[in-house]
C-alpha cells in the first residue's frame, strides 16, 4: 500500500506541536526538541507508526469491516467527511452525541426517524400537511442530519474508530474503549498517547496535517476493500464473530505508541540526525 513519507509530513506540518508548557511527559520519546517556541515531533518516530496505523485499517476493510471516521474540530469537519465519502465509510463531523457508542440502540432509533422524514419529504407525504407542520418537520429533519447524517447506514457497531484529535473527542474515545473497539488516532504533543489503540504522534490542528492524515485512511481503506475476497467467502457477520472472540476478557489488539520508559531527557536523545527545520 501507498507509505506516506517524512517530506509529505514535513510539507503538511506534522512536525509542529505545541507550546512546552503544554506538553504530556508521555509523549517525550516522540519529540525532537524545542524550536522557538512549540515543541518539534520527530518525525523519524511518527512515519513508521503512522504507516502501522494504515496498514491496520487496511486489514479491517479486507476483512469487510467498517471504520468510523471521526473529526468535530472545525479544523478537520471537511477533511474527515470529504475522505469518509470517498471510500464509504461512515462518519461524524459534527458534535459528538454522548453514548453513540454505549447506547447505540437508542441512535438507531433516531437514524430510524431521520430516514423517515427523509422518505416523507421525497414520497409527497409533506404535501398534504399545512405549511406550519412542514417547517416543523424539516427542522427535525435537518437537526438530525447534521448529527447523524453520515452514521445513517451504518447498521452496527463499527469495528474501529478513526479519530483526528484524542483531547476534542474524549468521549467516543471512552466509549470505544469501553467496548473494545480499536482506535486509531493523531496525538498531539499534550496529550497521552497510550490512550488509544494506534496513535500517530502529529499536528492534530493545521488542515494540511488533517487532510494528509484523512486521505491516507481513506486510501488505505479502498485498498483494503480492492484485496477483500469476494462476498461468498468473507461475510460482514463472520467479522463480527471473529471480533467479539478475539475481544473477550481483553481489549483488541493494538500496537500502542511506545511506552515512555524514556523520560523527560529523552527528546533530545531519541532526535533524528537533523532537526526538521521549522517553516
Amino acid at each position: 500500500m501507498p507509505q506516506v513519507t517524512m517530506r509529505q509530513m514535513l510539507e503538511a506540518g506534522v512536525h509542529f506541536g505545541h507550546q512546552p508548557r503544554y506538553w504530556n511527559p508521555k509523549m517525550a520519546p516522540y519529540i525532537f526538541g524545542a524550536r522557538g517556541k512549540i515543541h518539534i515531533i520527530n518525525l523519524e518516530k511518527t512515519v513508521p507508526l503512522f504507516n502501522d496505523a494504515m496498514n491496520f485499517l487496511s486489514s479491517i476493510a479486507q476483512k469487510r469491516g467498517t471504520i468510523l471516521f471521526l473529526g468535530t474540530k472545525r479544523s478537520a469537519r471537511e477533511s474527515i467527511k470529504e475522505e469518509a465519502e470517498r471510500c464509504n465509510m461512515p462518519f461524524m463531523t459534527q458534535r459528538w452525541l454522548g453514548g453513540t457508542l454505549t447506547n447505540f440502540r437508542t441512535v438507531k432509533q433516531s437514524v430510524a426517524r431521520l430516514k423517515e422524514l427523509e422518505a416523507a419529504e421525497t414520497d409527497g407525504t409533506f404535501e398534504k400537511l399545512v405549511k406550519h407542520e412542514v417547517l416543523g418537520l424539516r427542522r427535525e429533519r435537518e437537526k438530525l442530519d447534521a448529527s447523524l447524517g453520515g452514521i445513517k447506514e451504518m447498521n452496527r457497531l463499527p469495528d474501529a474508530i478513526f479519530v483526528i484529535d484524542i483531547g476534542h473527542e474524549d468521549i467516543a474515545i471512552k466509549e470505544a474503549k469501553k467496548l473494545g473497539i480499536p482506535v486509531i488516532a493523531v496525538v498531539d504533543t499534550n496529550y497521552n498517547p497510550n490512550l488509544v489503540d494506534y496513535a500517530i504522534p502529529g499536528n492534530d490542528d493545521a488542515i494540511r496535517a488533517v487532510q494528509l492524515y484523512a486521505r491516507a485512511a481513506a486510501d488505505a481503506v479502498l485498498e483494503g476493500k480492492a484485496a477483500a475476497p469476494n462476498s461468498a467467502s468473507v461475510r460482514e457477520e463472520e467479522f463480527s464473530a471473529e471480533s467479539a472472540d478475539e475481544g473477550k476478557g481483553r481489549r483488541a489488539p493494538a500496537k500502542k505508541a511506545e511506552k515512555t520508559e524514556k523520560k523527560a531527557d529523552a527528546p533530545a536523545d531519541a532526535a533524528a540526525p537533523a532537526a526538521p527545520a521549522a517553516e
